[in-house]
């Protein structure tokens, strides 16, 4: 388990690192989108939000790969990794498959640091 939770955290964090990277270097060239899906990225692209989600993973994206701070670096990750399923379920099925193998390596970081996350499903949580 140790080495498939390795792998998930460098494959997620190169994703995450590289792909958040091309909003400020524009690196990856993106076809022309029409319909929802292009209304929706020029909306993302057109009030900067792309930015904020762009840092957001290049912090996860770096965390994951240096290794420090991984329950920060899933639950900085985890609605991205929510956004890009949502998108590509309800507007562009092309681009699904890396999206699919990002929720999946999420899942498995998730599941190997679930101890971390434990805190937050507690019904009633003690006031200070």
């Amino acid at each position: 388990m140790k080495i498939v939770v390795i792998v998930a955290r460098v494959l997620l964090g190169l994703m995450f690192f590289v792909f958040g990277l091309n909003p400020f270097l524009h690196f990856i060239p993106v076809p022309p989108m029409s319909g929802h899906a292009g209304a929706f990225l020029g909306a993302m692209i057109g009030s900067h939000y792309v930015y904020l989600v762009g840092a957001v993973q290049v912090i996860s994206g770096a965390l994951f790969l240096v290794g420090r701070y991984l329950p920060l670096a899933i639950a900085l990750s985890g609605p991205v990794v929510v956004n890009i399923l949502s998108y590509h379920l309800s507007m562009d099925l092309r681009g699904a498959p890396p999206g699919i193998v990002a929720a999946l390596c999420w899942l498995v970081l998730f599941w190997a640091f679930r101890d971390s996350f434990a805190p937050l499903w507690v019904a009633r949580a003690p006031h200070k």
